[in-house]
């Protein structure tokens, strides 16, 4: 694998905080910030924006990117960055949410090595040592592997299942960071695919690939993910970026 194409997909109706990506971020939309912070990756070719709002489109076409106008009622982000790529000729696709602005190239970097590398795989993403509150939160996502760190499953509930109470730097699972990497011929078959129920039920679209029997990789990073899902989480972000930035 020669190339890998880094995708953003941004949607401007999000439920819970309608217009998140042009949410002012230190006097900055948040998209501006996402497309930043992957811009800073030495081993990508192109950056791509996949939207389906052209007051979106318009911030992002001055940032030096491509911009690419998807459907609306696409059922996933993946099925955006399909869309959006699906006629360009890079083997590699990495799929980073349009609602992290503290992404850091360094990260983009670390998934397109192993991307460009001999490993089998079909999709890739991250994951970091789990905490006991962060075990018990609905909100975050968990994942078990095997002894190669490819995914077995993925779950909002604490996996796997234990009758002894968690404790800190529990090691049975990983914290899931929501970024992915895709070998192009599985992006296409995922899209493909039509939801599943196992997928339908946990309200996780990466389980469609293990549905398809993905070989789906874990590189274990030190990486927090500080996504916006709320007005709320404006100032926490607001906050570590003061401090990355001094």
């Amino acid at each position: 694998m020669s190339k890998v194409v880094a995708c953003i997909p941004v949607r401007y109706g999000a439920q819970r905080f309608p217009g998140k990506p042009l949410a002012k971020i230190l006097n900055k939309p948040m998209i501006q910030w996402v497309v930043e912070g992957v811009s800073q990756s030495q081993k990508i070719q192109r950056i791509v924006v996949a939207t389906d709002d052209p007051r979106i489109a318009d911030v992002a076409a001055k940032l030096s990117v491509d911009v690419v106008m998807t459907d609306s009622d696409l059922p996933s982000g993946t099925d955006r960055v399909w869309q959006a790529i699906q006629d360009g000729d890079e083997d590699g696709i990495i799929n980073i949410q349009g609602d992290e602005p503290l992404i850091e190239g360094a990260l983009i970097d670390q998934m397109a090595d192993f991307m460009m590398s001999d490993s089998p795989w079909d999709m890739v993403t991250l994951g970091r040592p789990m905490t006991a509150e962060a075990l018990e939160s609905p909100n975050t996502a968990k994942i078990v592997t095997d002894k190669n760190d490819y995914a077995l499953y993925f779950s909002r509930l604490p996996i796997p299942y234990s009758r002894e109470k968690a404790t800190e730097g529990f090691s049975g699972c990983m914290k899931h960071i929501g970024i992915y990497g895709y070998r192009r011929s599985f992006l296409q078959q995922f899209c493909e695919q039509p939801v599943v129920e196992l997928e339908k039920r946990e309200g996780l679209e990466q389980l469609r690939a293990l549905y398809l029997g993905a070989r789906f990789k874990v590189l274990k990073v030190d990486y927090e993910s500080w996504g916006v899902d709320t007005p709320e989480d404006i100032a926490k972000v607001e906050e570590q970026l003061r401090k990355r930035h001094g």
